[in-house]
Protein backbone atom coordinates (compact mmCIF):
# COMPACT_ATOMS: atom_id res chain seq x y z
CA UNK A 1 0.00 0.00 0.00
CA UNK A 2 1.17 3.53 -0.76
CA UNK A 3 1.90 5.77 2.20
CA UNK A 4 -1.23 7.00 3.94
CA UNK A 5 -1.23 10.81 4.11
CA UNK A 6 -4.57 11.61 5.71
CA UNK A 7 -5.16 10.23 9.18
CA UNK A 8 -7.75 10.28 11.96
CA UNK A 9 -7.60 13.03 14.58
CA UNK A 10 -6.65 12.34 18.18
CA UNK A 11 -10.16 13.37 19.22
CA UNK A 12 -11.67 10.63 17.07
CA UNK A 13 -9.20 8.02 18.29
CA UNK A 14 -9.80 8.96 21.93
CA UNK A 15 -13.58 8.83 21.47
CA UNK A 16 -13.26 5.45 19.75
CA UNK A 17 -11.07 4.10 22.57
CA UNK A 18 -13.66 5.31 25.09
CA UNK A 19 -16.53 3.71 23.18
CA UNK A 20 -18.14 7.12 22.68
CA UNK A 21 -18.62 7.06 18.89
CA UNK A 22 -21.74 5.95 16.99
CA UNK A 23 -21.33 2.54 15.40
CA UNK A 24 -21.02 4.00 11.87
CA UNK A 25 -18.11 6.24 12.88
CA UNK A 26 -16.53 3.40 14.86
CA UNK A 27 -16.66 1.24 11.74
CA UNK A 28 -14.72 3.84 9.73
CA UNK A 29 -12.18 4.27 12.54
CA UNK A 30 -11.69 0.52 12.97
CA UNK A 31 -11.30 0.01 9.23
CA UNK A 32 -8.78 2.83 8.89
CA UNK A 33 -6.82 1.65 11.93
CA UNK A 34 -6.58 -1.82 10.38
CA UNK A 35 -4.85 -0.23 7.36
CA UNK A 36 -2.75 2.46 9.07
CA UNK A 37 0.26 1.64 11.28
CA UNK A 38 0.47 5.23 12.54
CA UNK A 39 -3.12 5.49 13.75
CA UNK A 40 -2.98 1.96 15.15
CA UNK A 41 0.00 2.98 17.31
CA UNK A 42 -1.76 6.20 18.38
CA UNK A 43 -4.89 4.26 19.33
CA UNK A 44 -2.84 1.84 21.44
CA UNK A 45 -1.27 4.81 23.25
CA UNK A 46 -4.67 6.36 23.99
CA UNK A 47 -5.98 3.03 25.24
CA UNK A 48 -2.95 2.70 27.52
CA UNK A 49 -3.59 6.17 28.96
CA UNK A 50 -7.25 5.29 29.51
CA UNK A 51 -6.26 2.12 31.31
CA UNK A 52 -3.87 4.03 33.56
CA UNK A 53 -6.60 6.54 34.44
CA UNK A 54 -8.92 3.70 35.40
CA UNK A 55 -6.24 2.23 37.64
CA UNK A 56 -5.96 5.57 39.46
CA UNK A 57 -9.72 6.07 39.79
CA UNK A 58 -11.40 5.86 43.18
CA UNK A 59 -12.74 2.43 44.06
CA UNK A 60 -16.53 2.18 43.91
CA UNK A 61 -18.56 0.81 46.79
CA UNK A 62 -20.19 -2.56 46.13
CA UNK A 63 -23.36 -3.99 47.61
CA UNK A 64 -23.29 -6.71 50.26
CA UNK A 65 -25.18 -9.17 48.05
CA UNK A 66 -22.95 -8.72 44.97
CA UNK A 67 -21.17 -12.07 45.47
CA UNK A 68 -24.45 -13.98 45.83
CA UNK A 69 -25.91 -12.33 42.71
CA UNK A 70 -22.73 -13.10 40.76
CA UNK A 71 -22.88 -16.81 41.65
CA UNK A 72 -26.60 -16.86 40.78
CA UNK A 73 -25.87 -15.49 37.33
CA UNK A 74 -23.14 -18.09 36.82
CA UNK A 75 -25.68 -20.84 37.46
CA UNK A 76 -27.85 -19.65 34.56
CA UNK A 77 -27.52 -21.33 31.15
CA UNK A 78 -24.83 -19.71 29.04
CA UNK A 79 -26.09 -18.58 25.60
CA UNK A 80 -24.41 -20.21 22.63
CA UNK A 81 -21.95 -17.66 21.21
CA UNK A 82 -22.57 -16.48 17.67
CA UNK A 83 -19.42 -16.99 15.62
CA UNK A 84 -18.67 -14.56 12.81
CA UNK A 85 -17.62 -16.08 9.50
CA UNK A 86 -13.91 -16.10 8.81
CA UNK A 87 -13.16 -13.78 5.92
CA UNK A 88 -10.28 -14.16 3.50
CA UNK A 89 -7.78 -11.32 3.02
CA UNK A 90 -8.89 -8.87 0.35
CA UNK A 91 -9.33 -5.21 -0.43
CA UNK A 92 -11.93 -4.90 2.33
CA UNK A 93 -10.43 -5.32 5.84
CA UNK A 94 -11.92 -8.10 7.95
CA UNK A 95 -13.90 -5.74 10.20
CA UNK A 96 -15.66 -4.35 7.12
CA UNK A 97 -16.11 -7.75 5.46
CA UNK A 98 -18.28 -8.77 8.42
CA UNK A 99 -20.68 -5.93 7.51
CA UNK A 100 -20.58 -6.59 3.77
CA UNK A 101 -20.76 -10.38 3.98
CA UNK A 102 -17.53 -10.80 2.02
CA UNK A 103 -15.03 -8.74 0.05
CA UNK A 104 -15.79 -5.73 -2.15
CA UNK A 105 -17.18 -7.97 -4.90
CA UNK A 106 -19.98 -9.04 -2.50
CA UNK A 107 -21.41 -5.52 -2.19
CA UNK A 108 -25.00 -5.08 -3.36
CA UNK A 109 -25.05 -1.69 -5.05
CA UNK A 110 -27.94 0.70 -5.63
CA UNK A 111 -27.63 3.13 -8.53
CA UNK A 112 -27.65 6.85 -7.65
CA UNK A 113 -27.23 8.12 -11.20
CA UNK A 114 -24.26 9.10 -13.33
CA UNK A 115 -22.63 5.75 -12.61
CA UNK A 116 -22.33 6.53 -8.88
CA UNK A 117 -23.66 3.76 -6.65
CA UNK A 118 -24.10 3.18 -2.93
CA UNK A 119 -24.76 0.40 -0.45
CA UNK A 120 -26.13 1.36 2.96
CA UNK A 121 -24.72 -0.69 5.83
CA UNK A 122 -26.74 -1.70 8.86
CA UNK A 123 -25.45 0.19 11.90
CA UNK A 124 -26.86 1.63 15.10
CA UNK A 125 -28.37 5.04 15.80
CA UNK A 126 -26.50 8.33 15.80
CA UNK A 127 -24.91 8.09 12.34
CA UNK A 128 -25.21 6.14 9.11
CA UNK A 129 -22.60 4.24 7.09
CA UNK A 130 -22.54 3.51 3.38
CA UNK A 131 -20.21 2.30 0.69
CA UNK A 132 -19.84 4.55 -2.35
CA UNK A 133 -18.77 3.50 -5.84
CA UNK A 134 -17.52 6.35 -8.05
CA UNK A 135 -16.50 5.37 -11.61
CA UNK A 136 -13.02 6.49 -12.64
CA UNK A 137 -13.13 10.07 -13.86
CA UNK A 138 -16.65 10.69 -12.52
CA UNK A 139 -17.73 13.02 -9.71
CA UNK A 140 -20.07 12.97 -6.75
CA UNK A 141 -22.51 15.94 -6.96
CA UNK A 142 -21.28 19.17 -5.38
CA UNK A 143 -22.35 19.22 -1.74
CA UNK A 144 -21.77 20.55 1.73
CA UNK A 145 -22.38 19.06 5.18
CA UNK A 146 -24.81 19.61 8.03
CA UNK A 147 -22.60 17.64 10.40
CA UNK A 148 -19.49 15.47 10.21
CA UNK A 149 -18.63 13.06 7.41
CA UNK A 150 -15.77 10.55 7.50
CA UNK A 151 -14.79 9.14 4.10
CA UNK A 152 -12.24 6.32 3.90
CA UNK A 153 -10.87 5.20 0.53
CA UNK A 154 -10.84 1.42 0.04
CA UNK A 155 -9.99 1.28 -3.66
CA UNK A 156 -8.74 3.80 -6.19
CA UNK A 157 -8.54 7.48 -5.25
CA UNK A 158 -10.48 10.73 -5.41
CA UNK A 159 -9.54 14.39 -5.34
CA UNK A 160 -11.40 17.51 -4.25
CA UNK A 161 -10.63 21.09 -3.22
CA UNK A 162 -8.81 19.78 -0.13
CA UNK A 163 -6.36 17.23 -1.58
CA UNK A 164 -5.98 13.80 -3.16
CA UNK A 165 -7.14 10.82 -1.13
CA UNK A 166 -5.89 7.30 -1.95
CA UNK A 167 -6.44 3.87 -0.44
CA UNK A 168 -6.29 4.09 3.36
CA UNK A 169 -6.68 7.88 3.46
CA UNK A 170 -9.61 9.33 5.39
CA UNK A 171 -11.17 12.73 4.76
CA UNK A 172 -12.87 14.43 7.70
CA UNK A 173 -15.47 16.88 6.43
CA UNK A 174 -17.28 19.38 8.66
CA UNK A 175 -20.00 21.95 8.08
CA UNK A 176 -17.58 24.47 6.55
CA UNK A 177 -16.55 22.20 3.66
CA UNK A 178 -18.20 22.29 0.25
CA UNK A 179 -16.62 19.99 -2.30
CA UNK A 180 -17.02 17.89 -5.44
CA UNK A 181 -15.05 14.63 -5.05
CA UNK A 182 -13.82 13.32 -8.42
CA UNK A 183 -12.57 9.74 -8.82
CA UNK A 184 -9.08 9.48 -10.26
CA UNK A 185 -8.65 8.08 -13.76
CA UNK A 186 -7.41 4.52 -14.09
CA UNK A 187 -9.44 2.78 -11.38
CA UNK A 188 -12.96 3.02 -10.00
CA UNK A 189 -13.06 4.48 -6.50
CA UNK A 190 -14.79 2.72 -3.60
CA UNK A 191 -15.16 4.52 -0.28
CA UNK A 192 -16.62 3.85 3.14
CA UNK A 193 -18.45 6.94 4.38
CA UNK A 194 -20.18 7.74 7.67
CA UNK A 195 -22.34 10.80 8.37
CA UNK A 196 -24.20 12.04 11.41
CA UNK A 197 -26.47 14.41 9.43
CA UNK A 198 -27.83 14.63 5.87
CA UNK A 199 -25.61 16.15 3.21
CA UNK A 200 -26.42 19.56 1.74
CA UNK A 201 -26.56 19.26 -2.06
CA UNK A 202 -26.25 22.43 -4.11
CA UNK A 203 -28.03 21.24 -7.28
CA UNK A 204 -31.80 20.79 -7.49
CA UNK A 205 -32.02 17.19 -8.74
CA UNK A 206 -29.76 15.69 -6.02
CA UNK A 207 -31.79 17.62 -3.41
CA UNK A 208 -35.04 16.18 -4.77
CA UNK A 209 -33.66 12.63 -4.79
CA UNK A 210 -31.98 12.91 -1.39
CA UNK A 211 -34.89 11.49 0.70
CA UNK A 212 -35.18 8.51 -1.66
CA UNK A 213 -31.48 7.66 -1.47
CA UNK A 214 -31.21 8.42 2.31
CA UNK A 215 -28.03 10.49 1.89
Amino acid sequence: MKTIKHHLTDDLLIAYAAGALPEAFSLVVATHVSLCDSCRASLAAHEAVGGALLDDADRAEISDDLLARTFASVDRPVPTPVSLPIRKPGKAPTVLQNYIGGDLDAIRWKNLGGGVRQSILKTGDGASARLLFIPAGKAVPDHGHRGTELTLVLQGAFADSVDRFGRGDVEIASEDLNHTPVAELGEDCICLAATDAPLRFNALIPRLLQPLFRI
